[in-house]
């Protein structure tokens, strides 16, 4: 490779090792303070070198990663984890948060809301006697 394909930015990076789902959304954790290097916010256009270790807090999970790879374009998650090494701190794997919307069956809560068709033939059976 040349130089100039060394050339790697931060949330291009954090998108190809399958941290984040899209681009954009890397940029934006970058925006938000969520990507540090050496306690410091870091921009998304900021480049990526082999061997930074970055502190990058996702929506279920903190993580602490140090550069191994450059890696320019997505690939499947078993080639991507060749390219960085997950030094998160053993004590911060158990504090995972979820938010409840993650959790949704698409199934609605029973006795909640309005009734379903079962309910209402029941009412009306129930009603005419």
């Amino acid at each position: 490779m040349t130089p100039e394909k060394q050339k790697l930015r931060i949330d291009k990076y954090l998108w190809a090792i399958r941290l984040f789902k899209t681009r954009s959304q890397a940029g934006d954790a970058c925006d938000k303070g969520k990507i540090k290097l050496n306690g410091d916010n870091v921009k998304a256009s900021r480049l990526v070198n082999v061997g930074d270790e970055y502190d990058v807090k996702t929506e279920a999970k903190r993580w602490v990663i140090k550069v191994t790879g450059l890696l320019e374009k997505r690939v499947a998650y078993p080639e991507a984890i060749k390219f960085y090494t997950d030094i998160t701190p053993p004590d911060e794997l158990d504090q995972v948060t979820f938010e409840a919307s993650s959790f949704n069956t698409g199934k609605r809560l029973s006795k909640v809301g309005r009734p379903t068709k079962r309910d209402r033939r029941d009412i009306e059976g129930f009603m005419e006697y």
